[in-house]
């Protein structure tokens, strides 16, 4: 029979990752809540001047990305590169974005798609081409004009 020492040692071990787990689970369980963009009561949400500005860069590098990454062009530096400009507006956007807690959850998951689109652009997902990447990163930039406020936002023409 084990000591109750050895069996206090491994309850006070096993807390710590039970407490890991059940947040894991909860901010799954939180994130599955906010999957779906929605318009704000049949309005487009609000944005804010760094959001605006850096969703207008991240639009530049893909509307001048798209056609070479469709034709092919594009070396792993080049996708690498691309990756790093928008990794780095998304990184400006959390610094400096406040938008309404609402309105922030739909963000969140247009940034998602965008870093998925850049984790394929980046050859992370092998089964999957890069350029691939590029246009997920597109659509989901479409996505965020179709839902956000953003005076003269243009859609990406996406490839056939």
């Amino acid at each position: 029979m084990k000591s109750p020492q050895f069996l206090l040692l491994a309850i006070a071990l096993a807390l710590p990752l039970t407490t890991l787990a059940s947040e894991a689970l909860k901010h799954e369980h939180d994130a599955a809540v906010h999957t779906q963009l929605e318009l704000n009561a049949g309005k487009k949400w609000a944005t804010d001047i760094p959001l605006r500005q850096a969703m207008n860069s991240i639009r530049t590098t893909v509307a001048t990305t798209l056609p070479a990454a469709h034709a092919g062009k594009l070396t792993p530096k080049q996708y690498d590169a691309f990756g790093n400009d928008i990794t780095a507006q998304i990184t400006y956007i959390v610094q400096n974005c406040k938008l309404a807690p609402e309105a922030d959850a739909q963000l969140h998951i247009i940034v998602g798609d965008i870093m998925n689109g850049i984790d394929t652009a980046a050859g992370k997902q092998p089964d999957q081409k890069r350029a691939l990447g590029v246009v997920k990163v597109a659509q989901s930039l479409n996505s965020y004009g179709d839902y956000f406020d953003h005076a003269a936002w243009q859609a990406i023409k996406l490839p056939d």
